[in-house]
């Protein structure tokens, strides 16, 4: 297993001390949030996408890519109705793109959901439509830069477009894209009638990202979810990627987080 952690969980250290944190626990990887970064991607230069990249080699971190794409933004709507709104935000997805390169990241999540969400009225088939729509305007850019962009179904409770891993994967044959795949999230999964486990493996075809968390909004292992049988999943279906924490709920600090999550994983791995 390859396991990552996102940034924002260290809320409002500098990103050196992030890095350094990061892989004394163990964790090679780091994912994140562009917001930590910025108000938008394009504030950060080009010497600065340098600096912290080389500061998270430094530390023996990669940087693996972004996620929490649109979040703490305005204009940008997946599924708007405007095809003005969609192509700002295609092309906003496209600057998303080679920051992720110039980071030496490979991937991103697009979850943002209250940036995808669907206005009263408008159905998962329009929907659809007009995120393949959004989406045709980065394709160029995530060739270029090989990097992936991951669709993240999340729960009803926090959006109402793309809530099933199911709907993720038909929204992918629809994009038939080689670098938009499927991004797949323990505390979202939970909501789904079946387990974990079994959602794993009946949408392998276009699965490339894992977050690790619990449906209490705390990382693996902070709650009642058992994580042996998703370990076995993951490698049943061969998956190579790497498995992120992501929380919500920064109880009780940074430390403890990073450490415990780490800790746990690894006594749940095959």
């Amino acid at each position: 297993m390859k396991y990552a952690i996102c940034n924002e969980t260290f809320e409002g250290w500098d990103h050196a001390r992030v890095c350094a944190r990061a892989a004394e626990f163990g964790y090679t990887g780091l994912e994140v949030a562009p917001f930590t970064l910025a108000p938008l991607i394009t504030d950060v230069s080009a010497a600065r996408r340098t600096e912290l990249r080389r500061q998270a080699e430094a530390a023996g971190v990669s940087i693996i890519g972004l996620h929490w794409l649109l979040a703490k933004t305005t204009g940008f709507h997946l599924t708007s109705p405007d095809a003005a709104v969609r192509k700002k935000t295609g092309e906003y997805l496209a600057e998303l793109t080679r920051a992720t390169a110039d980071l030496g990241g490979t991937l991103m999540v697009l979850g943002s959901p209250f940036q995808r969400n669907l206005d009263p009225g408008v159905s998962t088939a329009e929907g659809d439509d007009r995120a393949v729509d959004t989406l045709s305007h980065c394709l160029k850019a995530l060739e270029d830069g090989r990097v992936t962009l991951c669709l993240e179904p999340l729960t009803t409770a926090e959006t109402n477009y793309l809530t099933t891993a199911a709907e993720g994967t038909a929204l992918c044959r629809r994009v038939a894209h080689p670098f938009v795949k499927l991004h797949l999230d323990v505390k979202a999964m939970s909501s789904e009638p079946a387990p974990v486990a079994d959602t794993i493996r009946a949408n392998r075809e276009f699965f490339h990202h894992f977050h690790a968390n619990d449906p209490n909004l705390r990382g693996p292992g902070f709650g009642a979810t058992d994580f042996r049988p998703i370990f076995r999943a993951l490698a049943d279906v061969n998956y190579t990627g790497w498995v992120s924490v992501e929380v919500f709920d920064y109880k009780p600090d940074a430390d403890t987080i990073a450490r415990e999550s780490i800790r746990y994983m690894r006594e749940c791995a095959p």
